[in-house]
């Protein structure tokens, strides 16, 4: 039998789900992406310049740092993972330095990586709110709180025998 992880051995019947932080979704994807693009920029360099450079230290680095890159998704849930992240786009950026084209694509992975940190804020900033409104609802409405659509039993009969008679409900 498969281990069970530590948010299943706690779950019990009844619970909320834990709901997902849309900031880290959104850094998650960019370091994805980030990922694949530094691998394939290392694919470009080891063909483009492995006579100036080693081509051990191209390959090494680059994968390296594609490895980096996707192990950076693990922790970006703690206080320093954004930190990590801003820095893996600095380095994104410096890779300029190597290939030319990478400071376009490092200044451009950094815009997105902004964006997706700063509107992933908003997006959770505005769930907590209504997850507190909403339990707040809850709290003044016991009674019809898990009665949502116990009201609705003969609903959608309005428009019911005029299908295909050309005539409006």
């Amino acid at each position: 039998m498969a281990r069970l992880t530590k948010a299943q051995r706690e779950w019990r019947p009844g619970m909320p789900k834990k709901r997902r932080s849309t900031k880290v979704m959104f850094a998650s994807t960019v370091l994805l992406l980030e990922a694949f693009v530094v691998f394939f920029a290392t694919l470009a360099v080891f063909g483009l310049r492995r006579g100036e450079i080693s081509p051990a230290l191209i390959l090494s680095l680059g994968i390296g740092l594609s490895i980096v890159l996707i192990l950076a998704c693990a922790v970006l849930s703690r206080p320093w993972g954004v930190a990590l992240g801003w820095i893996l786009q600095l380095v994104l950026i410096l890779l300029g330095f190597v290939e030319p084209m990478m400071f376009l694509v490092g200044v451009l992975f950094a815009l997105s990586w902004w964006y997706g940190i700063r509107t992933g804020i908003r997006i959770d900033r505005e769930a907590a709110q209504r997850e507190r409104e909403q339990a707040e609802w809850e709290a003044a409405h016991p009674a019809s709180a898990g009665n949502e659509g116990a009201g609705n039993q003969g609903a959608g009969t309005e428009g019911a025998g005029t299908e295909g008679t050309g005539q409006t409900p």
